[in-house]
């Protein structure tokens, strides 16, 4: 277990929990929900923020309404995985902005693309003329999202159960 993790308390818990979803919650009405007065509750706040448990906050925005609901899920294998390769790849990978997420994947492929664009044409452009040409590529398989289920991923940052 990760020392770090041990040291979370259950106020800790419950200020993760709450910040994953609410990032903008002042810290007034944060304290009154874990029960802490307000001096406390800023305390251990920054204490998270300080030694990187909080690594941020950020907007987050809906990709339907911004014209960018077509998500495609890209296997993308190396001719070459020596990490000086992968450092290239990574490198390459920063500079496309419809990338949303890229994964070093243990298994038949490498790499595990997020790829969300505004339509199957526009991918298609994506794909060509950005993915296509990153460095040390061999060949993709692309996987079409039909609907997100769950895309957040902030339904427990920090229970028990992943403790």
């Amino acid at each position: 277990m990760n020392d770090r993790v041990a040291e979370l308390d259950a106020f800790d818990r419950k200020i993760l929990d709450i910040v994953a979803v609410e990032g903008r919650i002042s810290v007034t009405e944060l304290s009154r929900r874990i029960g802490l007065s307000k001096s406390p509750t800023q305390a251990r706040l920054k204490r998270l923020e300080d030694t990187g448990m909080i690594r941020g906050y950020r907007a987050l925005f809906d990709p339907i309404r911004l014209g960018r609901d077509h998500v495609a899920f890209v296997e993308v294998k190396l001719t070459d995985t020596r990490e000086a390769a992968l450092a290239s790849f990574n490198e390459a990978i920063m500079k496309i902005p419809e990338i949303e997420q890229c994964h070093l994947i243990a298994g038949q492929f490498d790499y595990l693309l997020k790829v969300r664009t505004s339509s199957m044409t526009a991918y298609r452009l994506v794909l060509a003329e950005k993915i296509s040409t990153l460095p040390f590529l061999a060949n993709t398989s692309t996987y079409v999202a039909m609907q997100a289920v769950k895309e957040e991923g902030v339904s427990a940052a920090v229970t028990e159960a992943t403790i």
